[in-house]
């Protein structure tokens, strides 16, 4: 797997986190027990900001998480980060799901029991209440509208998927 430090900046990655070979982690990013990060995912923390994904959150394929000098990007535990999905210099809070092609910028935060809608563009500065949906372009917000079960079912299924990839994947060529 492509897991680099960059000068003084290691990657801190918890023993049963599950890497694709094909993902790429690089510099101030930590990595919490149970999370996954999924192919072509790319954690990029070489700026003065840190990138830190709580437990059991998946990280999945194409995504990119970046930071700023002035912003880290934070994933909270058992949140689903869909597929091609960039988040940069943003908070999302502990079970939150955020949708395939997603992008959150910079200073947004997505609170607890949150959903972002795929495609959707949550701009700079952006609160998306708890329970909340962010959807469209820029993301408009529909609040009470998440059924927390979508996301702990999404969590469950990637969690085991993970364990499943540490248990049995294999190269064959």
């Amino acid at each position: 797997m492509a897991i680099y430090a960059l000068g003084d900046r290691v990657p801190v990655i918890h023993p049963t986190a599950f890497v694709h070979p094909q993902a790429t982690v690089i510099g101030d990013v930590h990595l919490g027990e149970g999370s996954s990060v999924w192919p072509s995912a790319v954690l990029r923390g070489d700026g003065k900001g840190h990138i830190r994904v709580g437990s059991f959150t998946s990280i999945q394929d194409g995504s990119v998480l970046h930071t700023t000098d002035n912003h880290p990007t934070v994933v909270g535990s058992r949140c689903v980060v869909g597929h091609l999905v960039h988040l940069e210099g943003c908070q999302v809070e502990d079970d939150v799901l955020v949708g395939n092609g997603a992008v959150v910028l910079h200073r947004a935060v997505l609170r607890s029991w949150s959903l972002v809608g795929s495609n959707a563009v949550v701009t700079n500065d952006t609160e998306v209440p708890a329970r909340a949906m962010a959807l469209g372009i820029p993301a408009k917000i529909l609040a009470d509208k998440v059924n927390p079960d979508l996301i702990t079912d999404a969590v469950a299924k990637y969690t085991e998927r993970a364990q499943r990839y540490r248990r049995e994947l294999r190269r064959l060529d």
